[in-house]
């Protein structure tokens, strides 16, 4: 009988590892899903950012009394270029701000029909609508891999686990303002 208490403990350290090591690498499938999904928003920034100057100059050609929409546009950029390496937290309120910056450079942009018509405008602006496209998607992405590795961190058993190893939820990218999420309205 005593013999049989030393396999019965035996086959339950087995079960208990086993399942930690199935939750633990869940757990870190899942945070380096969040971390690749943050890098495919970050590049989408950064891929908007570069076309900024381009587009600023284009827009300055025709709209010379209209200086403080692009300089708000500049400065906004410079702010998320600044922030390129900071955590999401930091760095999401700044892009959502420059996105709004740009929308409100398109709203500029109804008053000038010539400069709607200029083929290098109509370029850049078709760029930056596909970029705007894709920073949704990415950023739909990014919350659904976050939710996945928060489900993890926060319900049993893997919570256990999670807790053992330090994993910890991660932030969710949110908007201020629902408009931010929003690509800039682009007529042609």
């Amino acid at each position: 009988m005593p013999h049989s208490w030393f396999w019965w403990c035996l086959a339950a350290l087995l079960l208990l590892g086993g399942a930690t090591v199935f939750y633990y690498n869940r757990l870190v499938f899942n945070r380096h899903r969040v971390a690749e999904a943050w890098s495919g928003i970050d590049v989408q920034l950064k891929r908007r950012s570069s076309l900024i100057p381009a587009l600023v100059e284009c827009v300055r050609q025709y709209m010379s009394y209209e200086q403080s929409a692009l300089e708000a546009l500049v400065q906004e950029r410079a702010r998320a270029m600044q922030l390129v390496d900071s955590p999401m937290g930091q760095r999401a309120p700044v892009e959502a701000q420059l996105g709004s910056q740009l929308r409100q450079l398109f709203a500029l942009v109804e008053a000038y029909p010539e400069l709607k018509a200029d083929e290098q405008f109509r370029e850049l602006q078709g760029n930056i609508s596909e970029v705007e496209n894709h920073i949704q998607m990415a950023r739909r992405y990014y919350n659904g891999a976050v939710r996945e590795l928060n489900v993890l961190v926060e319900s049993v058993p893997s919570n256990l686990v999670a807790r053992l190893f330090s994993f910890t939820p991660a932030d969710y990218f949110t908007l201020d303002d629902p408009r931010d999420g929003q690509s800039p309205k682009m007529e042609f």
